[in-house]
């Protein structure tokens, strides 16, 4: 057990402690790039009866001093619709922070941030941002808010009333930490923090996060932790081995049926001439 906690255990259970809201903000500021001060940390399911919230799964749900809501999720394993599930956890959380009555101009500001540690969609880079814009279909130009909007809104673009979306992509990284957004991904991906380490939050972070902080109870509720999260890590292994040698033996079998050399089947399916030979007696 190294002696770090990991983040997505730690946002469940010891960052809700207000006297921890440092490293939260930390992070958080260098992940958006702005200075963010935490006003509280919500109760991440706010309408336990609303038929949807089963779907909404959400580690924390933070307000900032600007009120605006930051959820941020972390996903351990494979999910094929998760960039749905974003926008799902998003758009029902503005529609549970509506009242009835309440002006437009009131809707507050919600920033998703996703911590995901499996290989999200098609891409380069380890930290994507997403917002909305408008852009002219014959002109090509941005459409921008009136001055008279900018005053309602507090803000000059469009993009900053909408939803915004971070996925960070940890295992894409190389660990080669370049800037203090870098440190705090390395942290997210190694669970450890280097002594020449600057990045906002993670000095706390590497105080108040220390294993041997924790108490006998806690320590061994983390144990089971790490002990379930490498468990389901090997179950997705074992079940993707499990589809790829299937889908290698019916190919062999299609293969066999056309009357295709053992060799060649070999090659083609990386199955032992062993396991053909069993094919081929079926």
């Amino acid at each position: 057990m190294k002696n770090l906690i990991r983040f997505d255990w730690a946002v469940k259970r010891l960052l809700r402690n207000k006297a921890n809201f440092g490293i939260l903000e930390g992070f958080l500021s260098e992940l958006i790039g702005e200075d963010v001060k935490i006003e509280s940390i919500l109760e991440s399911e706010s309408n336990k009866e609303d038929k949807y919230q089963k779907f909404n799964k959400v580690d924390a749900l933070v307000q900032n001093s600007k009120g605006e809501l930051i959820i941020i999720e972390i996903q351990n394993n494979q999910e094929h619709d998760y960039l749905l599930r974003i926008l799902f956890g998003a758009s029902i959380l503005l529609v549970n922070n509506i009242d009835e009555g309440m002006d437009y101009s009131q809707i507050k500001k919600i920033i998703s941030v996703n911590i995901v540690y499996f290989d999200l969609g098609q891409g380069d880079d380890y930290v994507y941002r997403g917002t909305t814009e408008f852009k002219g279909i014959h002109n090509h130009d941005i459409l921008k808010l009136s001055k008279d909007q900018e005053s309602l809104y507090h803000t000059e673009n469009i993009s900053k009333i909408y939803p915004e979306y971070y996925v960070i992509k940890v295992n894409q990284f190389n660990d080669v930490a370049k800037d203090a957004l870098d440190e705090w991904i390395y942290f997210l991906k190694k669970d450890e923090i280097k002594d020449e380490f600057k990045a906002k939050g993670l000095k706390e972070a590497k105080r108040q996060l220390d294993v041997m902080k924790l108490s006998e109870t806690e320590r061994k509720e983390y144990g089971k932790y790490i002990e379930q999260q490498r468990y389901e890590r090997s179950l997705i292994v074992s079940n993707y081995r499990v589809g790829e040698i299937n889908k290698a033996r019916e190919m062999a079998t299609l293969m066999l049926k056309d009357g295709e050399p053992v060799e060649k089947i070999m090659k083609y399916t990386g199955l032992s001439k062993e396991e053909i030979q069993k094919l081929n007696e079926i």
